[in-house]
């Protein structure tokens, strides 16, 4: 089953991934946990994500556009990325997620990965 590991990051994260002092040994840190992911044959896909500073918000109302900049939500964590891994069940990904970089200053949220319509 796929299941979508959506990581939520901190505003503190998301700095240590620009400060030289941190760059480094976080980025490294991610490096090795979608290694390990990839080594284990159960990665379907993924990306990281820029901070929400640097996102465009769009809704349509009444036919009218409406563009931000910026996040929809202001919350103090941010979607950082997400990877879309392959396992058999709730459990296994639950134990993915565990591994996380992120998983002590933030968040993982495990969801399932619908199956695409019928043709």
């Amino acid at each position: 089953m796929q299941y979508a590991l959506l990581f939520a990051e901190s505003p503190d994260d998301f700095a240590q991934r620009k400060n030289p002092a941190t760059a480094a040994s976080y980025m490294g840190a991610w490096t090795a946990y979608i290694g390990a992911i990839q080594q284990a044959g159960i990665m379907q896909a993924g990306l990281g994500l820029e901070p929400t500073s640097l996102a465009t918000t769009l809704r349509v109302r009444d036919g009218i556009r409406d563009v931000q900049d910026g996040p929809f939500a202001d919350s103090k964590e941010q979607l950082g990325g997400f990877v879309v891994i392959d396992v058999p069940d709730l459990d296994a990904a639950l134990e993915w997620a565990s591994r996380c970089p992120v998983v002590s200053t933030g968040a993982v949220e495990v969801r399932p990965v619908m199956p695409p319509p019928p043709r």
